[in-house]
Order: C-alpha cells, then sequence, then structure tokens
C-alpha cells in the first residue's frame, strides 16, 4: 500500500494550486490531510460542516468533493485575498457559503449543537475559542485538525502550544480522540452521545 498514492482529487484542485503558488501563500493541507477530509465529509450525509480557516480553498475543495448534495458548507476566513480564490473556484457551488469574518467572531455567533464536521485550520477554534468550537458540535459530530508535527511554517514560539492543545483535548471525558502520526499530524475528536 502507497499512502502517497491519491488516485481521485477534486475537480478545481490544480487549479486552486496553481492559484495558490502563484501566491506565494504557503499554509496548504498537504493532500493525504485533503484525501482524509473527503472521507470525513462523506461520512455525514445531509450534514452541516465548519472549516475555520479558508485559505484558497484547498480544504474547501476536498470537503465538497466527499459531501453529498444536501449537505452544507461553512467556510470561514479573515483573508479576502486568500478566500477570494476559493470563491472563484468554488463559489459556484451551492453547498458552500464563504464568509469574510474573524473566526473566532463566528463561532461566537453559531448556534451550538449546529454542526457535524468542524475542520479547524486557523487558529480561532483551535488554539483559542476551543471550547466555544467544541460547544457547536452535535452529538457524534467530528472535530479534526492537523498540523500538529512540527511544520516548516511555524511560526516561532509557537512549537510548545501543540502539546497543550492535544492534552487539553485528550482529558475531555465527553469526547473521545485518537492522535494520528500522519500526514501533518491529525487529531480526531468526537463528541459522545449522552448515556
Amino acid at each position: 500500500m502507497n499512502d502517497l498514492e491519491i488516485n481521485r482529487t477534486p475537480p478545481a484542485f490544480n487549479a486552486i494550486l496553481t492559484e495558490t503558488n502563484t501566491l506565494g501563500f504557503n499554509m496548504v493541507s498537504e493532500p493525504k490531510v485533503g484525501a482524509f477530509l473527503a472521507v470525513l465529509a462523506a461520512s455525514k450525509p445531509g450534514g452541516r460542516l465548519l472549516e475555520l480557516g479558508t485559505g484558497t480553498g484547498h480544504g474547501t475543495a476536498w470537503m465538497l468533493s466527499g459531501m453529498d448534495s444536501k449537505s452544507r458548507l461553512d467556510s470561514v476566513d479573515t483573508d479576502a485575498s486568500v478566500i477570494a480564490v476559493a470563491q472563484r473556484h468554488l463559489g459556484a457551488d451551492r453547498r458552500v457559503i464563504f464568509h469574510i469574518v474573524d473566526g473566532a467572531e463566528f463561532i461566537q455567533r453559531a448556534p451550538k449543537g449546529e454542526f457535524d464536521l468542524i475542520y479547524a485550520d486557523a487558529w480561532p477554534g483551535k488554539f483559542t475559542h476551543l471550547d466555544e468550537a467544541l460547544a457547536l458540535l452535535r452529538p457524534g459530530g467530528i472535530y479534526f485538525i492537523d498540523d500538529l508535527l512540527p511544520q516548516p511554517n511555524w511560526p516561532e514560539g509557537h512549537a510548545p502550544k501543540v502539546p497543550v492543545l492535544i492534552e487539553n483535548l485528550e482529558r475531555r471525558s465527553e469526547f473521545a480522540s485518537v492522535k494520528l502520526g500522519w500526514a501533518s499530524g491529525l487529531m480526531l475528536v468526537v463528541r459522545k452521545t449522552a448515556g
């Protein structure tokens, strides 16, 4: 088995990567993470999905590729110049709504228990406002994060924050979680149902 071999990529994948490289945007998740996102999205038929950190739409494209026609995705980013790439290539898809707003603001406004899957790929909802983001999950809802192994684009002083985040998530009894030392370093957290 070769896990680097990804046979299906989203239709807009190459166009988004080309424009991303032209912009010099270096915070795109690797294809293995994208393929994992597509599978997670497929596990939530008719689901409400949330992406915190649209970037240029790489993760968005993967999520859309796994979603069924009844699923809906809210994708949030503060940077209008990068989200414009996502909107150009994915904006015609009625299953996604792009929000140019601070992730913390979106999290605080969103109704609790609203989402079946949250991909937290930005500071808010991951390193800040974690409790509020987790409160948005329905029972059985998945919270997914990546970049937990050292990355070349980490800012100075970021490395010590990662084990603190992992420990914080692992100690929550209302969630089941697993760490995966694969791709960029992943963690999957699922809200347990009561009882």
